[in-house]
């Protein structure tokens, strides 16, 4: 039943923090969309941009969702929407804003790691020896090693049974995706405070939990992060096989919407043939990446993007840079 419990826990935060996500970035295409021709200017769309991202985040914490899952979807559907329903100059600034504050902010949290590392009034409040903090600090790195690889084994030998046998993912390789994933860093940092340090007073047990990730981030990204180098070089490198083009592997978009057209979808001249039973499922099957795209291409050019923008569907607004050179051009 505990399994069960944790399995529905996970379940419903990860669909309510999914759908909220993609909802708020919905929401923020569809404001900058319909704003767009009365209240063009650069401050009010990133001011815009940001204030969505962030409102996404609060409502999350508020309903007692996954704050990080919500923040990383709705980013997928504003960069998807979003980010092309504003102007040129507004993308370049919201370009370079976003990426400068991530990078003040993970170098804010190790920052704060590395001072805290060297807080002693926090390791004595945990009142734990060495030996139990270094025992508690390996068995939440050990459980990092089996989840890691309780992910990325299985799925890469999933992933395996949909490829050509030339383009599969080796162990070799499977193995470096394995070893890369395991440095911890401002994510893990960012929980352990959430979830164990308190405003009023941290138990014994807590501040024990937070110096062992802290070791943990700090072994994992100086260990791990040194040697990950040197070893993609002596595993991958020396086994290289000569490139040789993936034209065959993948299908383009036209050699699929030619594959559709034999298999009975309508062409240009309204001439429609017999679809073959099960000629889809053959394709999804032959071809699962490309032609699950596909279908992704035809529903969002349908149906989405007339409603929330997006590429190809950004209105004209004179005096801005598209505007401009258009002007010019003309």
């Amino acid at each position: 039943m505990t399994a069960l419990k944790l399995l529905g826990n996970f379940l419903y935060l990860f669909s309510t923090s999914t759908v909220l996500g993609i909802a708020v970035g919905l929401l923020s295409a569809f404001i900058i969309k319909m704003l767009y021709f009365g209240r063009h200017s650069t401050d009010r769309e990133v001011a815009i941009m940001m204030i969505m991202a962030y409102l996404s985040y609060m409502l999350a914490e508020l309903l007692d969702l996954s704050g990080i899952l919500t923040v990383f979807f709705c980013g997928i559907v504003m960069s998807h929407y979003t980010w092309h329903n504003v102007t040129e100059s507004s993308r370049i600034t919201t370009k370079h804003a976003f990426a400068t504050i991530s990078f003040i902010a993970e170098t804010f949290i190790f920052l704060y790691v590395g001072m805290d590392a060297l807080d002693i009034e926090k390791w004595k409040s945990s009142n734990a020896s060495a030996g139990t903090s270094i025992a508690v600090s390996s068995t939440l790195f050990g459980l990092v090693l089996v989840g890691r690889a309780a992910f990325v084994f299985p799925l890469a030998n999933l992933a395996n049974c949909f490829m050509r046998r030339d383009n599969k993912i080796e162990f070799r390789q499977q193995f470096i995706i394995w070893w890369a994933g395991l440095m911890r860093g401002a994510v893990t940092i960012a929980l352990s405070y959430s979830q164990f340090a308190s405003s009023t007073k941290t138990t014994e047990e807590d501040a024990l939990l937070i110096t062992s990730t802290i070791l943990v981030v700090l072994f994992s990204t100086v260990v791990f992060g040194s040697i990950t180098k040197p070893l993609i070089g002596a595993v991958l490198l020396r086994h290289v096989k000569p490139t040789v083009s993936d034209a065959t592997d993948f299908a383009s978009f036209d050699d699929l919407r030619q594959l559709f057209l034999e298999n009975g979808e309508g062409s240009e001249e309204g001439e429609t043939r017999p679809t073959p039973k099960g000629s889809s499922l053959r394709l999804l099957i032959r071809h699962p990446t490309s032609t699950v795209h596909y279908f992704w291409r035809k529903f969002d050019d349908r149906f989405m993007r007339p409603v929330f923008g997006g590429r190809g569907f950004t209105p004209y607004i004179p005096g801005s840079p598209t505007g401009a050179q258009e002007e010019t051009s003309s």
